[in-house]
C-alpha cells in the first residue's frame, strides 16, 4: 500500500506519532488510508450540506475496512460570481482544485480517494485530479437542488435561478415588475444542491456516472433526500472494493468512456461547458478526443430529455423517470458497453436493467425532441478551431441566421448595451476579448444571454463570443470561438456591420469577408496586453491554452 511509506518501519516513528495525535489507534496502520476530498463551503448553496455527505462517506469507508482522512478544496459559486470581475476566477479555479488535490494526495500517501464535488468547476477539477493521480477512487456529488415553486394561473409552477436571470430582461423590457422579480428571487433557490436546471454542475455530475467514476444516481438524486446520504455511504464502502480489485481511473477513463459521456451529453441536452471540461479531463488521462469527433456523435445521438431551462422538467423529474441509466439504455446502440466502472461491472451492465418510466421526460430514440444532439461544434472562417452552441436551446427559426455584427470588447460593454436595448432585430452581438487568455479566465455570459431571452430577443438576435456560457444559457448563443481575440483569431477582426452567418445545421460560423481582408485587419491591431498585470490571473493568462484543447495549462516541458 502507498500508505506504508508513512506507517511502516522504525524510521516512520515520527509519522506514526502524528497519526496517534489525530486519534488513530495502532490497528489503523494496517488498513488502506482513504482521502475524502470534500468541497464543503458555506459560500455555495450546492455545497453547504456536504459535511453530511462526507460523514456518510467516512462511515462507509470504515464499514468497508478503510481509514478516512478528510480535507477540503476551494470552490466558486458561478451564480454569485456572475457578471462582475469575480467570474474571471471561476474557470481558473478548476486548475487550482486539481493541483491542490494532487498535492494533498501525494504528500500524505493516500491509497485511495473519495471525491465529493457538486458545482460547476469543482467536478471537472476533481476529475482531472483523479486522472492525474490514477489512485483507486470514486465520486459522490451533493446532488441537484429542488426547483422553487411559484403560484400560477393553473396551479404552482417550477422556477429556478435561470428564472431570476431572465426576469431581469423581463423587467427591463417592461414585461414584469420589480416586485414580481423580487418574489421570484426569494423562491427560486429553495435550499441546498446544485442549481436545478441541466446546467454545468448537473451535467457534469450526470456524466461522472457515464464516465464510470460515480454510482448510479450520482447526478440525479435530489440533494435533500435521504437517498443521497445512502448513496454517499455506499460510495464510501464501494471505494474499498475498488481498492481490493485494483481498479484505477486509467482503467476507466478510456476513449470509449469519453465517447459515452459525450453521447449522453447529447441526449440530455447538457451544458456547452462539457466541451471545455471533458477534453481537459481526457488530456489529464492521456486520451486524445478531438472536437470534430463531438459532431460525429451529435449527428448520431438525438436530443431526448425535456429538461429546463429550455424544457419543462428538472433533475428530480429525470431521477423519477429512470435517471441516467435509463437515458443510456435508450441510446444503447450508440454507446460502448464494455467501458469499465467503479461498480466493478461494465457500463453496459449498469444500464441493462434500467427502464424509462416517464416518456414526457425521456423521449424515445425514434421520437426525439431534436434529431441530433443537444450540443454542436461549429467551424468556419470565423472559428477555424471551432466554436460551441447548445442546439437544444436554439429556437428553430434561429438555427440558420445571418445578420450584421454589433461588436463589444467586454461583457460589461455588451450587458450595458443590451440593458439599454442598443440592438436591432437580426443583429449578431459579438463579445470578444473574453477568452481564456483575453478575459482572462473565459467568463460565462449568462447575464447577457438571459437578458436577451427575458426580452424575447433570443428569437431574433444572436450572440457570439470567445468567452463561454452557463449551462443555463439558451438562444442562438455561440461561444468558445477559437482562436480567441487575444490570440489574434478572426473574431478580433470583425467590425460593426460585417455580415455574420450562423448555420447550426451545417455546423458553420462565418463572417462574409475573404481571408485577405481578415488578415489585413488583424495586422493593424495593436499587440494584445492582458487586463490583469499581477497575481494568479496574470500567470493564468500566460499559461492557459485555447478553449479548443479544454483551456488547460500549456505543457511546460
Amino acid at each position: 500500500m502507498k500508505s506504508d511509506t508513512i506507517t511502516k518501519g522504525v524510521e516512520r516513528a515520527p509519522h506514526r506519532s502524528l497519526l496517534y495525535a489525530l486519534g488513530h489507534p495502532r490497528e489503523d496502520f494496517d488498513k488502506p488510508f482513504v482521502g475524502v476530498v470534500n468541497s464543503y463551503t458555506t459560500v455555495i448553496p450546492g455545497h453547504m450540506h456536504l459535511q453530511s455527505i462526507s460523514n456518510a462517506v467516512r462511515e462507509g469507508i470504515r464499514a468497508g475496512g478503510g481509514v478516512p482522512f478528510e480535507f477540503n478544496t476551494i470552490g466558486v459559486c458561478d451564480g454569485i460570481a456572475m457578471n462582475h470581475p469575480g467570474m474571471r476566477l471561476s474557470l481558473p479555479s478548476r486548475e487550482l482544485i486539481a493541483d491542490s488535490v494532487e498535492i494533498m494526495a501525494e504528500a500524505h500517501g493516500f491509497d485511495a480517494l473519495v471525491f465529493i464535488p457538486n458545482c460547476d468547476k469543482i467536478v471537472p477539477g476533481m476529475l482531472m485530479a483523479a486522472a492525474r493521480l490514477n489512485l483507486p477512487c470514486i465520486f459522490v456529488s451533493g446532488g441537484p437542488m429542488l426547483p422553487g415553486r411559484m403560484p400560477g394561473e393553473e396551479g404552482p409552477i417550477d422556477i429556478d435561478l435561470i428564472s431570476c436571470f431572465e426576469g431581469v430582461g423581463k423587467v427591463l423590457s417592461h414585461q414584469m415588475t420589480e416586485r414580481q422579480l423580487e418574489e421570484i428571487e426569494q423562491r427560486a433557490c429553495p435550499g441546498c444542491g446544485s442549481c436545478s436546471p441541466i446546467a454545468t454542475a448537473n451535467t457534469m455530475n450526470c456524466l461522472t456516472e457515464v464516465l464510470g467514476l460515480g454510482l448510479p444516481g450520482n447526478g440525479t438524486i435530489p440533494a435533500p433526500e435521504g437517498r443521497r446520504l445512502q448513496l454517499a455511504f455506499l460510495a464510501g464502502k464501494q471505494v474499498m472494493r475498488v481498492v481490493e480489485k485494483g481498479i484505477r481511473p486509467g482503467d476507466i477513463l478510456t476513449a470509449d468512456a469519453f465517447h459515452n459521456a459525450f453521447a449522453v451529453d447529447m441526449a440530455i441536452g447538457g451544458s456547452t461547458n462539457t466541451v471545455l471540461h471533458l477534453p481537459a479531463i481526457a488530456h489529464a488521462a492521456g486520451v486524445e478526443f478531438p472536437l470534430a469527433r463531438i459532431n460525429e456523435i451529435s449527428d448520431k445521438v438525438p436530443h431526448l430529455c425535456n429538461l429546463r431551462p429550455y424544457g419543462k422538467f428538472g433533475l428530480a423529474d429525470l431521477d423519477l423517470a429512470g435517471g441516467i441509466p435509463a437515458v443510456m439504455k435508450e441510446i444503447a446502440k450508440r454507446l460502448k458497453p464494455g467501458a469499465m466502472t467503479v461498480t466493478g461491472k461494465t457500463i453496459g451492465d449498469v444500464w441493462r436493467d434500467a427502464e424509462v418510466r416517464d416518456r414526457r421526460v425521456i423521449h424515445a430514440f425514434d421520437n426525439p425532441l431534436h434529431k441530433t444532439g443537444g450540443v454542436a461544434v461549429l467551424f468556419g472562417n470565423l472559428a477555424p478551431d471551432g466554436a460551441v452552441v447548445k442546439t437544444a436551446g436554439v429556437d428553430d427559426n434561429m438555427m440558420i441566421h445571418e445578420g450584421p455584427a454589433r461588436c463589444f470588447n467586454s461583457e460589461e460593454e455588451a450587458t450595458k448595451a443590451i440593458s439599454s436595448r442598443v440592438f436591432n432585430p437580426g443583429d449578431v452581438i459579438v463579445v470578444r476579448y473574453e477568452g481564456p487568455k483575453g478575459g482572462p479566465g473565459m467568463r460565462e455570459m449568462l447575464t447577457p444571454t438571459s437578458m436577451l431571452a427575458g426580452m424575447g430577443a433570443d428569437k431574433n438576435v444572436a450572440l457570439i463570443t470567445d468567452g463561454r456560457f452557463s449551462g443555463g444559457s439558451r438562444g442562438a448563443a455561440v461561444g468558445h470561438v477559437s482562436p480567441e481575440a487575444a490570440a489574434r483569431g478572426p473574431i478580433a477582426a470583425i467590425r460593426d456591420g460585417d455580415l455574420i452567418r450562423i448555420d447550426v445545421t451545417a455546423r458553420r460560423l462565418d463572417v462574409k469577408l475573404d481571408d485577405r481582408e481578415i488578415q489585413e485587419r488583424l495586422e493593424t491591431l495593436p499587440p494584445f496586453t492582458s487586463k490583469v498585470k499581477k497575481g494568479f490571473l496574470a500567470r493564468y493568462s500566460r499559461l492557459v491554452s485555447s478553449a479548443t484543447t479544454g483551456a488547460v495549462f500549456e505543457d511546460l516541458g
